[in-house]
């Protein structure tokens, strides 16, 4: 087994910084705003979607910190695909504002009608109007606008 580097390409280049800019401001505003809206235990929340709510919130800093590597995992991952997809749909940098407002939308309802429901949680609703709007509107600004502006700046 020989060890061959392997070339990367400008595009994934040029990708890493928007992933790393749109990953890093979505996932701190995001988690400032849980630790508003849910106290400094939002972490172990996040954790509980993993190993369980008791396990969870009985583990202490280590369930914590897992908490929070899951958030920003989530963060990088929703800016990663946003990045990748705009390879093929160019006007996602040029329209950075309308497509990141509908983009965070996306990603809080994939995260509350996909991912929550599959978790260790199970949460599937009944959802309350005013929470699903507070959710839907803070998504656009704190997750899908950061996201996209960091394409539209450093995508280039």
């Amino acid at each position: 087994m020989s060890a061959t580097a392997h070339p990367v390409s400008r595009s994934q280049v040029t990708l890493l910084r928007p992933i790393l800019a749109g990953g890093l401001i979505a996932g701190t505003l995001d988690k400032i705003w849980g630790f508003i809206s849910f106290g400094l235990k939002s972490a172990q929340g996040i954790a509980a979607g993993l190993v369980g709510r008791s396990t969870a919130f009985q583990g202490g800093a280590a369930t914590w910190i897992l908490g929070m590597l899951l958030h920003f995992l989530i963060a990088f991952s929703a800016a990663a695909i946003y990045c990748l997809a705009s390879r093929k749909l160019k006007f996602l940098a040029d329209h950075w504002l309308v497509c990141g407002l509908f983009y965070g939308m996306a990603v809080f309802l994939v995260m509350n009608l996909v991912v929550l429901p599959l978790s260790a949680l199970h949460l599937a609703g009944p959802y309350q109007l005013r929470g699903l709007l507070q959710g839907i509107l803070g998504h656009m600004v704190i997750v899908g606008l950061p996201i996209s502006f960091s394409l539209h700046k450093y995508g280039k």
